[in-house]
C-alpha cells in the first residue's frame, strides 16, 4: 500500500516540475517580445537630426532654434564685417599713400575731394582747428589741439568698425551654456521617461539623451565658430586703428611742417631782395 502512494506522489511532483519549467520557458519567449515593443513605443522611427528635432521636447526645440539662429547670425556678421574691413583698410592705405606724396598740408586739401572717409574727416578737422588758430603765436598748442581732434576722430572710427563684433563675442560665450541647458532638460527628460514607463530599457533612456546631444551640438556648431570670426576680426580691426594712427600722424607732420616754415625767418638774400624792392 505504501509503493503505490510513493509512486503517486513521484509523478505529482514531476509533473509540477514539468509544468513549471514550461511557464519559466513561455516567459523568457515572452520577454524579448515585451522589451521589443516597448523600444518600438518608446524609441523614435527617425534618429536623423530632424528626426529627433521634430521628436523633442518643446524646451529643446526652442534651444535648438536659438542656437541656429544664433549661427545664421554669425556667419552674416562675418560676411558683412568681412566686406567693410575690406573696404576701409583699402581705403586707410590709399590715404596713407596719398599723404606719403604731398609736401604741404595744403597741397592735402587740394586732394581731399579725391578721398572718402576717415581721411577727409582728418584733414577736415585739422583744416577747422588752424582757422580757428590764426594768429596764434603758440605753435605747439596749435599742434597738440590738432591732435587732440585727429585722436578723437580714430576712436570714433573704431567704434563704427567695432559694430557687430559685440554679437559675436556674446554668441560664442553664451552658445555653449544654452546647448548645456538643452543638454540637462533632454536627461530629465529620460529620467522622467524611466520613472513613467518603470523600466531601464535603453528604448526608453535614448531619445532623450539623442535630445540631449543634438542640442550639446549645435551649441558647439554656433559657439566655435562666433569666437573664431571675433578673434581674426579683433586682429584685423587693430591692423585698421593702425593704418589710421599712421594717417593722423602723417597729417600731423604736414601741419608742423607747415608752421615751421611759416615761423622760420627769412634767409637775408631774400630779406635784402625785398628790402630794395621796396625802395
Amino acid at each position: 500500500m505504501k509503493r503505490p502512494a510513493f509512486a503517486l506522489r513521484s509523478a505529482f511532483c514531476a509533473a509540477l516540475v514539468l509544468c513549471s519549467g514550461a511557464t519559466l520557458a513561455l516567459a523568457q519567449d515572452a520577454a524579448p517580445d515585451a522589451g521589443a515593443l516597448i523600444g518600438n513605443a518608446a524609441l523614435p522611427r527617425d534618429l536623423s537630426p530632424w528626426g529627433m528635432f521634430v521628436n523633442a521636447d518643446i524646451v529643446v526645440k526652442a534651444v535648438l532654434i536659438g542656437l541656429a539662429f544664433a549661427s545664421v547670425v554669425t556667419w552674416t556678421v562675418w560676411l558683412a564685417k568681412s566686406i567693410e574691413l575690406m573696404v576701409a583698410k583699402r581705403r586707410a592705405r590709399k590715404a596713407a599713400a596719398m599723404l606719403a606724396s604731398v609736401r604741404t598740408f595744403s597741397e592735402a586739401m587740394e586732394r581731399v575731394d579725391r578721398v572718402k572717409r576717415p581721411l577727409d574727416e582728418l584733414l577736415t578737422a585739422t583744416a577747422s582747428e588752424l582757422a580757428l588758430s590764426l594768429g596764434s603765436l603758440d605753435r605747439t598748442g596749435t599742434k597738440e589741439r590738432i591732435a587732440s581732434r585727429l585722436e578723437r576722430i580714430e576712436a570714433a572710427c573704431g567704434r563704427r568698425i567695432l559694430i557687430g563684433t559685440g554679437v559675436l563675442a556674446t554668441i560664442g560665450a553664451t552658445a555653449p551654456f544654452v546647448g548645456l541647458f538643452g543638454t540637462v532638460w533632454g536627461i530629465m527628460n529620460s529620467f522622467i521617461g524611466i520613472s513613467k514607463s518603470q523600466t531601464t530599457n535603453l528604448a526608453v533612456v535614448a531619445p532623450g539623451i539623442a535630445e540631449a546631444l543634438l542640442a550639446t551640438a549645435i551649441g558647439l556648431v554656433a559657439a566655435i565658430p562666433a569666437v573664431v570670426i571675433y578673434n581674426v576680426f579683433s586682429r584685423q580691426i587693430a591692423s585698421y586703428r593702425a593704418l589710421l594712427a599712421d594717417a593722423s600722424a602723417e597729417v600731423l607732420r604736414l601741419v608742423g611742417r607747415d608752421l615751421d616754415r611759416a615761423a622760420a625767418p627769412q634767409p637775408a638774400s631774400r630779406r635784402s631782395m625785398t628790402l630794395s624792392a621796396a625802395e
